[in-house]
C-alpha cells in the first residue's frame, strides 16, 4: 500500500501501482470525468501513471492552470503530427505549452506554411482528436533517441544535454515526440483548435542561430469556449493600449529616437503627471522623501549592488569617458543610487525608518522582438521607493506599503486581484545572494504581514528577486487577463553590500533592513495596463479633459468662453470646441476621443445661464439641461466616489 496526501491535507492509502485516476474516481465520478492531468510530489504526470511510492497528488482539471498548460501540450503533439503530415521533410524542434495556448518551432526548409493552410490543419488536427488516441510515456536510451534523431540537428541537440536514463517519448497515434510528460488522457478531450499566427523565431531564442517558423495555436474542450475566445480577442483588439495611445494622442514612438523609447505627447505628459501628483501626495502623507537620482552610475555602483553580474552582459554597455578606465552605465536600477543617499550621513535608530522616494527613469535593453508598445520598452520611469528601517520596525512598515498599494488599485478602478508571493526556487539557489538565514528572515516577514492584512494570496517558488523575496499584486483586468501591478520587496542582502548602517540603543553599529517598492511598478506599463483595463474611459479624476463645450454655432462663443471660465474655478478640466461643423461631427469627434462631459450651448442655454449636459457612451438617453454650479457638484461628487483621500 501506498500513502497519498491530497491537497486538503487528507491521506488515503492506496495499492501500489494505483494512478491518479484511480484517485480521482475514488473521489467522485464527476472528478474523475474532469481531471486531465496531475501533479505528484512537484512533478507534473498523466492521469494513467503508476504511483509506486508514498507522495503528495494535486488533480488537474481544465478549470486550473497546470490542466489548460497540460491540455495545450498535447494538442501541440496533434499539430506536430499534422505538420509532418502535410509538410514532408519537416524538422520538428520545441512545442510548449504558454499562457495562451501553445506553438510549436518547425523547420520547414524550402517549404512554407500560409494563412490558406490553417483550416486544412485544424481540421485534420480534430479528425485525429476524434479517434481517442491515448498519449503515452515511454523511456529510451540516449543512444536510441539519438539515433531516431539522427536527421534532426535540433532534437539531438536538446538529447546530448540529457541524462541517459531520463530521456521519454510521448506516443499518440503513429506519432511520437521527445517530451518530459504533462498530458491529457487521450486526443478525444479536444474539441476545438485554431491556428493563431506563424512567426520567425529564432533556435533556442539565439540571434546566431536559424530562424524557425513558429506556429502559434489554442485549443479548447468546448466550442463555445474558442467562439468566446475568438470574441475576446476582438474587444482586445479595440483596447489595444497602441492604437488607443495614438486615437487618444497620449504617446508615440520614432525610429529615429529608437525602438523601445516611447514618446509622451502633451496630453500623456498630463495623465503621467496627475498619476504622480496623485501618488506624491498619498507618499507625503504616509512620511516619504522625496529624491532624485542621475540617469547614469559609475560601474562599480552596479558591480556593488549586483546588477551588472546579473544584468550587465544582456543590458546597455558601459559608456567609456576620456578618462582612462573610467566607464558609466544607463541606470538599470534606483535602489543602488538610494542606498548611497542614506550612505551620505550616520543614522540613528531613532532616526529610522528612512522612506526615500523617486519616479526615477531606468534603461534596459530588450531585443527588438521582445518590445511590445509601453509594456516592454527599453527606457521606463518607475514610482520607486525604498524604505530603510530596523527589524523591529519591518513588519508595520512592509503593512503600510500594503495599505498604500491598495489605495492606488481602489483609485483607479482595479477591485480583483490577487496577492503573490513570490519565493526563492525550493532547488536552485544559485541565481540568488545573500545567506540562507536573512533569506528566510525576509520570506517569513512577507507571508506574516499578508495573513495580518488579510490578502488572498498564493506562494510562487522561483519568482524572488534574486536579491529578495517579494509581494507582487496579479490584477485582473476588465477582459479578464492576469497582469502584475505593484510590488513590495524585503531585502537584507543590499544593506550589507553597500555597508548601510545605523546605530542601536546599544550603541553599537546595526544593519537596517530594506523595502523596496513600486504600487505602478512603471508608469509606462502601468497606463498601457489602464488604457486596455478602462477602454481609455479613465476615471475622471484622471481624464485629460473632463469636459468639451460644443457651440452650436459662432453666435455662442463668447458665452462657451464664459463656461469655460466658469469651469476652470471649478478647477475641472474643459475645452471648447467652436469650429464651424455641425453639432452631429462634433458630438462624434468627442465620443472617439471619450471625453465624459459634452456641454452642448446655443441660444437656450445662454439665455437660462445653463449648459445641457451629454454623457460619452449614452446615446439616445437624452440631454439634461443644469446650471453650471449643478454640474460641477456632479463632477465633483463622482469623482470622490473613486478618489479616496488616503488615510494612514
Amino acid at each position: 500500500m501506498i500513502k497519498i496526501t491530497l491537497p486538503d491535507g487528507s491521506v488515503k492509502e492506496f495499492e501500489k501501482n494505483s494512478t491518479p485516476m484511480d484517485v480521482a474516481l475514488s473521489i467522485s465520478e464527476g472528478l474523475a470525468r474532469n481531471v486531465i492531468s496531475a501533479a505528484f510530489n512537484g512533478t507534473i504526470t498523466e492521469t494513467e501513471t503508476p504511483l509506486t511510492i508514498d507522495g503528495s497528488l494535486i488533480l488537474h482539471t481544465w478549470n486550473d492552470s497546470e490542466g489548460k498548460k497540460a491540455f495545450w501540450h498535447s494538442t501541440s503533439h496533434v499539430m506536430a503530427q499534422v505538420l509532418e503530415e502535410q509538410f514532408p521533410g519537416i524538422k520538428l524542434t520545441l512545442g510548449p505549452a504558454i499562457d495562451n495556448g501553445f506553438y510549436y518551432d518547425v523547420d520547414f526548409g524550402d517549404q512554407k506554411i500560409t494563412d490558406a493552410d490553417f483550416k486544412k490543419i485544424e481540421n485534420r488536427v480534430l479528425e485525429i482528436s476524434r479517434e481517442k488516441y491515448k498519449f503515452k510515456m515511454r523511456s529510451v536510451s540516449k543512444a536510441e533517441a539519438l539515433k531516431v534523431y539522427k536527421n534532426n540537428e535540433y532534437k539531438t541537440e536538446l538529447i546530448s544535454n540529457l541524462e541517459d536514463g531520463m530521456i521519454t517519448f510521448c506516443d499518440h497515434a503513429t506519432f511520437f515526440d521527445l517530451c518530459r510528460g504533462g498530458h491529457i488522457p487521450n486526443t478525444g478531450i479536444i474539441k476545438a483548435m485554431k491556428i493563431m499566427s506563424v512567426a520567425g523565431a529564432y533556435w533556442r531564442g539565439d540571434e546566431k542561430n536559424k530562424q524557425l517558423t513558429r506556429v502559434y495555436g489554442i485549443s479548447f474542450p468546448k466550442q463555445k469556449d474558442l467562439t468566446d475566445y475568438l470574441e475576446l480577442l476582438e474587444e482586445a483588439k479595440r483596447r489595444d493600449h497602441r492604437k488607443l495611445g495614438k486615437e487618444l494622442e497620449l504617446f508615440a514612438f520614432s525610429q529615429k529616437v529608437g525602438a523601445g523609447l516611447p514618446l509622451w505627447l502633451p496630453k500623456g505628459a498630463a495623465l503621467r503627471d496627475r498619476l504622480e501628483q496623485f501618488l506624491k501626495k498619498a507618499q507625503k502623507k504616509a512620511g516619504y522623501e522625496q529624491v532624485v537620482t542621475p540617469h547614469i552610475g559609475q560601474k562599480e555602483l552596479y558591480v556593488t549592488s549586483g546588477h551588472y553580474a546579473k544584468y550587465g552582459a544582456d543590458s546597455f554597455q558601459p559608456i567609456t569617458t576620456p578618462a582612462e578606465g573610467e566607464e558609466f552605465l544607463l541606470k538599470p536600477m534606483n535602489c543602488p543610487h538610494h542606498c548611497e543617499i542614506y550612505n551620505t550621513k550616520p543614522w540613528s535608530y531613532k532616526d529610522l525608518p528612512k522612506r526615500y522616494a523617486e519616479f526615477g527613469t531606468v534603461y534596459r535593453y530588450e531585443q527588438s522582438g521582445e518590445l511590445h508598445g509601453l509594456t516592454r520598452v527599453r527606457g521606463f520611469t518607475q514610482d520607486d521607493a525604498h524604505i530603510f528601517c530596523t527589524p523591529d520596525q519591518l513588519d508595520s512598515e512592509f503593512k503600510k506599503v500594503i495599505d498604500l498599494v491598495l489605495y492606488v488599485f481602489g483609485s483607479l478602478g482595479f477591485e480583483n486581484f490577487t496577492a503573490q508571493v513570490s519565493l526563492r526556487d525550493q532547488e536552485n539557489r544559485d541565481k540568488y545572494i545573500g545567506s540562507d538565514e536573512n533569506w528566510e528572515k525576509a520570506e517569513s516577514a512577507i507571508i506574516s504581514a499578508a495573513k495580518d492584512k488579510g490578502l488572498n494570496y498564493i506562494i510562487e517558488y522561483g519568482e524572488a528577486a534574486f536579491y529578495g523575496p517579494k509581494l507582487d499584486f496579479m490584477v485582473k483586468d476588465a477582459l479578464g487577463r492576469k497582469w502584475q501591478l505593484g510590488t513590495i520587496q524585503v531585502d537584507y542582502n543590499l544593506p550589507e553590500r553597500f555597508e548601510l548602517t545605523y546605530k542601536g540603543a546599544d550603541d553599537k553599529l546595526h544593519r537596517p533592513v530594506m523595502i523596496h517598492r513600486a504600487p505602478f511598478g512603471s508608469m509606462e506599463r502601468f497606463i498601457a495596463i489602464l488604457l486596455e483595463h478602462t477602454a481609455g474611459n479613465f476615471p475622471l479624476w484622471l481624464m485629460p479633459e473632463q469636459a468639451i463645450i460644443l457651440s452650436l454655432s459662432e453666435k455662442y462663443e463668447n458665452y462657451a468662453k464664459k463656461v469655460l471660465e466658469l469651469l476652470e474655478n471649478h478647477e475641472i478640466r474643459a475645452l471648447i470646441d467652436n469650429r464651424n461643423e455641425t453639432i452631429g461631427r462634433k458630438i462624434r469627434e468627442a465620443e472617439v476621443q471619450k471625453i465624459p462631459f459634452m456641454l452642448i450651448v446655443g441660444e437656450e442655454e445662454e439665455k437660462n445661464g445653463t449648459i445641457s449636459v451629454r454623457r460619452h457612451g449614452q446615446e439616445g438617453k437624452g440631454n439634461i439641461s443644469i446650471t453650471i454650479e449643478e454640474f460641477a457638484k456632479i463632477v465633483n461628487e463622482e469623482i470622490s466616489k473613486t478618489l479616496k483621500t488616503f488615510e494612514v
